[in-house]
């Protein structure tokens, strides 16, 4: 088929402001209307490899991606799922970091639909709603702790026997030592807040533990807010930008466990 018929078959399927432009050897760039959040249009390439015709992004879309998201987390946490979720869904490989879908039967133009819909699904990373942000924090902390600390001296959502209505949380504690470590994940003033109740609580009834403030990025939280904290959590116990201090978080931990 040449480029003016699958330049048709784009125009059909995908959407009319398509066009193909030759560009070396049996490789085309193929000029979309779709684009970032930041307003930069997907790269999209049509390519022969191996005898095959297959689309590729030829890397942009994660080197786009890493403009605001550090690449060693963009494959942990909600970010990695929402990823592998959409390779899988709609058959895009990964090919050492370039995206590529295969050409099937000559089908050119749902091989465009479907490739457009994979890029734009696994874009939206960059801009994940708060909810999914709080989540993606809490499970790149979750899986850092997996990561440090045995699974049968820590349990996730802990909360005090006494406290049946289960109204004061741990999100991680660590225990196997004298006094267990209470370690919270704090990104806002409502979740700082919600830690500093729940400690004052615990201490009411005479439990013993040390407290544990991990930050995704301390500077979001109110100064009132983190002076009422520091009073039920010293500083030494404070980690103010988990992704700078996570090393500092591990040997702290491997400290306490030992």
């Amino acid at each position: 088929m040449d480029a003016i018929a699958i330049e048709q078959q784009f125009s059909q399927k995908v959407a009319k402001e398509i066009s193909l432009v030759a560009e070396g050897n049996e490789r085309y760039v193929v000029f979309t209307p779709f684009m970032f959040d930041d307003g930069d249009h997907l790269v999209i390439a049509l390519k022969r490899r191996q005898g095959k015709w297959e689309l590729s992004d030829e890397g942009h879309t994660y080197m786009h991606l890493s403009y605001e998201i550090n690449p060693s987390d963009m494959f942990k946490g909600t970010r990695g799922k929402i990823i592998d979720t959409t390779l899988a869904m709609f058959d895009v490989k990964d090919r050492d970091g370039e995206l590529v879908i295969d050409v099937i039967d000559g089908d050119y133009g749902e091989a465009l639909f479907t490739f457009v819909q994979a890029l734009l699904r696994i874009a939206d990373v960059s801009y994940l709603s708060r909810e999914r942000a709080r989540r993606t924090f809490l499970d790149d902390l979750k899986d850092f702790m997996a990561e440090t600390v045995p699974s049968e001296r820590m349990q996730f959502n802990w909360h005090f026997h006494r406290d049946e209505s289960r109204k004061y949380r741990v999100d991680c504690r660590v225990n196997g030592m004298q006094r267990p470590l209470f370690v919270y994940a704090l990104n806002n003033n409502t979740r700082t807040q919600d830690a500093t109740i729940a400690l004052h609580q615990f201490s009411k009834w005479g439990i013993e533990f040390e407290p544990v403030g991990v930050f995704e990025d301390v500077h979001a939280i109110g100064g009132r807010v983190m002076d009422q904290f520091t009073d039920v959590c010293p500083r030494q116990n404070q980690f103010v930008k988990f992704k700078e201090d996570r090393w500092r978080f591990a040997d702290f931990l491997i400290d306490r466990m030992r």
